[in-house]
């Protein structure tokens, strides 16, 4: 594949707007793409997840082993548009730069990938058994993915590779935090403030809930050796009618960052069996909602596949790439949950710019990333 036809299809996937929306419009584009190819074999499925959003499988080659390729669809909102140089959606080049909303996070990864297996297949040389997944709602609680998994989509991988941004692929990331947010609701009976006895008070419920929560989340003192601890934040607080009544509803929400020492379950375990314990108490009407729960993502730095990556890279980039672990969630914290026992690792193009105005990667960084995907899918394979 020449470098004009590799940016195309990269400035047509950050031209479609999908702010936590619209995914279906890249997933037809990219399906357009190798459906050229079926006569090789090629398989393109679209799973969708609500109407104009569609996850996008796509498998090439044959063999018992399969690796996996992976991107998500999604980017976040570009914010105000006035910290913007040029229109987010109308990627523009400066400098051997593309600017765009997504252009690191992480649509030059997902059209690399692309990308590499569409020259693959130009080049009738496909090494072995290779599966894109292509994901929505990743930016926002990763349900394209636990979609995907739960549909056993992800099940037969031997080895998967997401293309996020890490440091213009200086880096692999191995191992990364999960996540647990969840809301609390407390429920009283309003009185007037003069009269407090004849009322129950959700706000002071409440605040019990939330100094023992973090009492007994603080137990929980395993150290990952890369991660470091679990964390946990009462990040949202709110509650009340008015300054002389006794308040009748409160809530709070919070965010824990988890670690592969303790599952997700250890952490429901906590909060579900303080919740029980409160509202055994009278006058106690205290509820738990989780939202997008995710598995920390645990990984070896020393494993085949990382020492194969490093390989690769010092190879196709003349340096090498550094294992790391990671503080955030991605998709990965979901396919952890897939049926088979497989490596799972995070290395793409991009730059330090995600989220921000002006968003760019280097065209040289992305046109790089291409060559490494495409040599090594043909080492994975012995080829």
């Amino acid at each position: 594949m020449d470098q004009a036809h590799a940016e195309e299809i990269l400035k047509k996937v950050i031209a479609i707007p999908t702010v936590n929306d619209n995914e279906k419009e890249v997933a037809d584009y990219l399906a357009s793409l190798f459906a050229p190819y079926e006569d090789q074999g090629v398989t393109i499925e679209e799973l969708a997840y609500s109407p104009g959003r569609s996850n996008l499988i796509v498998t090439i080659g044959e063999g018992e082993t399969t690796l996996g390729f992976s991107g998500h669809q999604d980017v976040v909102d570009p914010g105000d548009l006035a910290d913007w140089d040029t229109d987010p959606f109308v990627p523009t080049i400066k400098e051997g730069r593309l600017i765009g909303r997504g252009a690191s996070d992480m649509k030059s990864g997902l059209a690399a990938v692309v990308c590499a297996m569409l020259a693959m297949l130009e080049e009738k040389k496909v090494p072995g058994k290779i599966k894109l997944i292509a994901t929505v709602g990743e930016e926002s609680g990763e349900y394209g993915a636990a979609q995907v998994t739960d549909a056993g989509l992800a099940d037969d991988l031997s080895a998967l590779v997401i293309a996020e941004p890490t440091d213009g692929m200086r880096q692999i990331c191995y191992t990364s935090k999960g996540v647990v947010d969840y809301h609390v609701t407390s429920k009283g009976i309003a009185a007037h403030s003069s009269r407090p006895h004849e009322g129950e008070d959700a706000i002071a419920h409440l605040l019990e809930f939330a100094n023992e929560v973090q009492a007994r989340l603080a137990r929980l003192d395993k150290k990952d050796p890369v991660l470091g601890k679990l964390t946990s934040l009462i990040t949202l607080i709110k509650g009340g009618e008015q300054i002389n009544s006794v308040p009748s509803q409160a809530e709070l929400s919070g965010n824990i960052r988890t670690i592969p020492g303790y599952t997700n379950q250890v952490i429901f375990d906590v909060i579900d069996s303080l919740i029980a314990e409160l509202n055994a108490k009278p006058g106690y009407q205290l509820s738990v909602d989780y939202i997008y729960p995710e598995e920390p993502m645990p990984g070896d730095a020393h494993s085949p596949l990382v020492q194969l990556l490093q390989k690769v890279g010092l190879e196709v980039f003349g340096h090498t790439l550094t294992p790391v672990g990671g503080t955030g969630a991605s998709d990965g914290s979901e396919f952890v949950r897939a049926k088979g026992d497989y490596p799972i690792v995070m290395v793409g193009p991009g730059s330090d710019s995600q989220h921000q105005p002006n968003e760019w990667v280097s065209l040289a960084a992305y046109h790089q990333a291409i060559a490494f995907y495409q040599q090594f899918a043909n080492e994975f394979f012995g080829k």
